[in-house]
């Protein structure tokens, strides 16, 4: 059964070859460390990891390389303004290989608690400086790049292609509509490959080269690192679509222009997620955490939230979504808990010596991983694969063990920590604060409710409230 993955090159659902055998090259633009990912940004990093997990169930070697900008990205687009590492240096005061420590740890940490596989290799832009430099001379050998003021310049008019990812109208595009202008710049699509550091003025992060002392600009980490990882051209680029237009239009053109080749034969995008329907931002109000998240569900919650919408599709993230969100899993814990506890030990060794209803069921069984498989194996169909574990759980033919053996091995994609659940009961002391929370709930007092469901929860327990009563689940 073929994988079968949107390319963002052809805007079409294409079969995936890999170009050897049985391995695949994948590299993934990781965060800009100079402050906390955001939820939009974990959920990039969550269906990257789908797609690894995905690739692997189906059986491949997967090298996986994902970088840490803590350098030359500048907080616009157009090549002008501030080092977003500077930003965040000065706002903390501290220097910039402190802050990109702080938040190189911190995003591990959100990962970790996202169960999100950590890749075969971390590269740290600042550790490939001679790699970016070697680059920038390739390019200049070859004739693709102009010396400015301000800097060392692509010239995006030398490459016939330039902007095939993003469908960007060339001839049309007129001086600023898409960035702001520096001077010195012969077209609007130009790009920083090496930035100057302007006289009398003294860089947080500078470094000497034959042009100057200065920064790469943000685009060029990528090409070296990817090419000195992977190769001049590998299998997979994923990323966020906002890093269509500019981000990945440039990545792929240097790389074009160094080495005579796209870099990746399939460019894959996730979509954006919203808050409340509008687009996260700072100055909305609306930027959101995993760690705000955490303080009230599972982050894992979060992750089977994502699992519900395909990645090319927005996400809406509400307070009640994720409420919904945890509540389904807690269900799903439950359900496993269940399993275990009437599941027939001696499974294996039952289907060794199947009778007709045991030879049935394990054709059911067959017939699901089939059915998973597919979804997976079509661009990632998550929301088709999580409403079979549904289904699954709801099949009266299949035994107990059955359920368990399948819900584990689909687990590997979906990352829900489903083996890892245990049977067990809440302390007296928590289910002492449940019954106390749930007179305050019913008298409507809900700043106590709320305090206790918090506390309740800083214990490792998590509180559902439903017609029966409240439900507690372990974290």
């Amino acid at each position: 059964m073929p994988i079968k993955l949107f390319n963002t090159l052809t805007r079409q659902k294409e079969v995936f070859t890999p170009l050897r055998k049985g391995c695949v090259g994948f590299y993934a633009c990781g965060p800009t460390v100079y402050d906390y990912a955001h939820i939009g940004n974990l959920r990039t990093f969550l269906f990257e990891d789908i797609l690894r997990r995905t690739l692997e169930y189906n059986g491949y070697s997967v090298k996986y390389v994902m970088n840490f900008t803590d350098v030359g990205h500048l907080v616009s687009d157009g090549d002008e303004g501030e080092d977003k590492m500077t930003k965040g240096a000065r706002r903390e005061n501290k220097s910039a290989r402190e802050i990109a420590d702080f938040y190189i740890a911190a995003f591990k940490r959100d990962a970790a608690a996202l169960n999100i596989l950590p890749p075969t290799i971390y590269a740290r832009a600042t550790d490939y400086i001679k790699e970016q430099i070697a680059l920038v001379k390739v390019l200049e050998k070859k004739g693709f790049t102009y010396l400015t003021d301000d800097g060392v310049y692509f010239d995006t008019s030398k490459l016939s292609d330039y902007g095939q990812l993003a469908k960007l109208d060339i001839e049309g595009l007129k001086a600023g509509a898409r960035i702001e202008q520096v001077a010195g710049k012969k077209n609007p699509t130009d790009f920083a490959l090496w930035k100057l550091m302007p006289p009398g003025v003294k860089w947080l992060q500078s470094w000497k080269s034959p042009w100057g002392t200065g920064c790469p600009g943000w685009h060029l980490e990528c090409s070296a690192m990817s090419q000195k990882h992977l190769g001049a051209q590998f299998d997979i680029h994923a990323g966020g679509i906002d890093l269509i237009p500019v981000h990945h239009t440039n990545e792929i053109a240097q790389s074009e222009a160094a080495y005579g080749q796209n870099p990746a034969r399939y460019w894959v995008h996730g979509e954006f997620i919203l808050v409340d329907n509008a687009k996260m931002a700072k100055s909305l109000g609306n930027f959101i955490t995993l760690e705000k998240i955490s303080a009230k569900f599972n982050p894992l919650a979060f992750r089977y939230l994502t699992l519900t919408a395909h990645y090319r599709s927005q996400l809406n993230l509400t307070w009640e979504s994720l409420d919904a969100a945890q509540s389904a899993l807690n269900n799903l814990y439950q359900k496993m808990r269940e399993l275990k506890g009437i599941m027939n030990p001696f499974w294996p060794l039952i289907k060794l010596i199947a009778g007709k209803k045991t030879k049935d069921a394990i054709k059911i069984i067959a017939q699901y991983e089939d059915s998973f498989r597919e979804y997976i194996d079509d661009d990632l169909n998550m929301p088709e694969a999580l409403a079979l574990v549904w289904k699954i759980l709801n099949d009266a033919i299949l035994p107990a063990a059955g359920k368990m053996e399948l819900l584990k091995k689909f687990d590997k994609v979906l990352g829900l920590d489903l083996d890892k659940i245990k049977i067990i009961s809440p302390p007296a002391g928590i289910k002492k604060m449940a019954a106390e929370r749930e007179v305050f709930r019913q008298n409507k007092d809900w700043a106590k409710s709320d305090e206790l469901r918090d506390k309740i929860a800083a214990n490792g327990w998590l509180v559902e409230d439903t017609p029966q009563g409240p439900k507690l689940t372990k974290k």
